[in-house]
């Protein structure tokens, strides 16, 4: 293939470069954003705080740089405050505070009101997702996971009317998750499309309004709830009530509204779009920081084994002989499984 055949099969990608997003996903929040208004300030209230949980490339980041920072006058420009979490580094953005580190993480949430001044978040976006392997239902069982560290770190940093808008799975507990969600949500609970997210994929977008805060258990004192536990044990001591809290089952699966984002006459990613005669494949806007192949791309090129590989290979290159054909390679491999094996009994 070549390497103009993803610009061919993926216009949003093509757009990505030409325009300077660091990722196809920035369409998405852009049009999440052109449907609901998440990014727009009102009369009463001026929309400075927002958190961008798994940040990382940082295209995410890059949108709400540009919408809530860059269009502001220099001296308005102070009072806005992005801080970006993720566990990898990015390179930097204007306007965006870095944290590198874990969302389940107390520190990082302390790190963020910090950078508030004390003060919460007025939005938190999540677009993170796992290593999608295909079988929907594991997918969206750990894209579950996901949400609920992001709804974790939420119970720390996002104020009270606050938004929430995280990347989903719709599976068959999709309406079971809407449920959940709109006990901890006073206003709108809703699907969100975009235009840029393919249509083969299951991928949705949730978004909140309302955040009424996390439910205190009757039976619990505020003073039992140690600093040194982890915030997922304090989410479950402060959101489990059975006498404040809806007990939400199977049988009580909401239906949430389905709404398509971006324009319906625009682009459509899943069709392939053919390129100029004279097209220039352009590089993409910024490659990873620190990813975490690197390590190994590295040493498949010198062909030395990683220290990060799951498999070892310094046996069989301390082996002399000379694989020639299938055969042997195959008695090689069974010989060394089983001195492994005698290894450990």
């Amino acid at each position: 293939m070549g390497k103009s055949s993803r610009d061919k099969r993926d216009i949003y990608y093509r757009l990505a470069k030409e325009e300077g997003w660091r990722a196809r996903s920035a369409y998405k929040l852009l049009q999440i954003d052109d449907e609901y208004g998440i990014l727009s300030s009102t009369e009463n209230i001026s929309l400075e705080r927002v958190v961008d949980l798994c940040a990382a490339p940082g295209s995410w980041s890059q949108v709400l740089s540009k919408r809530l920072w860059e269009s502001k006058s220099p001296d308005d420009r102070k009072s806005v405050k992005i801080v970006a979490v993720d566990l990898q580094a990015m390179a930097p953005i204007p306007g965006v505070i870095q944290i590198q580190g874990d969302i389940t993480s107390q520190d990082t949430a302390q790190q963020i009101i910090k950078h508030f001044s004390g003060k919460l978040a007025q939005l938190v976006v999540c677009d993170g997702a796992p290593d999608v392997t295909g079988l929907h239902d594991l997918d969206e069982y750990v894209q579950s996971h996901l949400i609920l560290a992001a709804l974790t770190i939420c119970s720390r940093v996002l104020e009270l009317g606050g938004t929430f808008v995280a990347k989903v799975f719709r599976g068959r507990d999709s309406g079971l998750l809407g449920s959940q969600l709109r006990c901890l949500f006073s206003g709108q609970v809703s699907f969100a499309k975009p235009k840029a997210s393919r249509n083969s994929s299951l991928e949705s977008f949730v978004v909140c309004r309302g955040f009424m805060g996390p439910r205190l258990r009757t039976d619990l004192k505020l003073s039992t709830i140690s600093e040194n536990q982890s915030i997922d044990d304090n989410l479950l001591l402060l959101w489990y009530d059975k006498d404040n809290f809806e007990e939400v089952n199977s049988s009580q699966q909401a239906l949430l509204p389905f709404i398509a984002c971006g324009d319906l006459r625009g682009f459509d990613s899943d069709v392939t779009y053919t390129l100029d005669p004279d097209y220039i494949v352009k590089p993409p806007v910024q490659v990873p920081v620190d990813p975490a192949y690197r390590e190994v791309c590295r040493s498949s090129r010198s062909h030395q084994p990683s220290n990060n590989s799951r498999f070892q290979s310094s046996t069989l290159d301390n082996n002399n002989d000379k694989i020639d054909d299938i055969s042997k390679f195959t008695e090689l491999v069974e010989k060394l499984s089983f001195n492994s094996i005698d290894d450990h009994l």
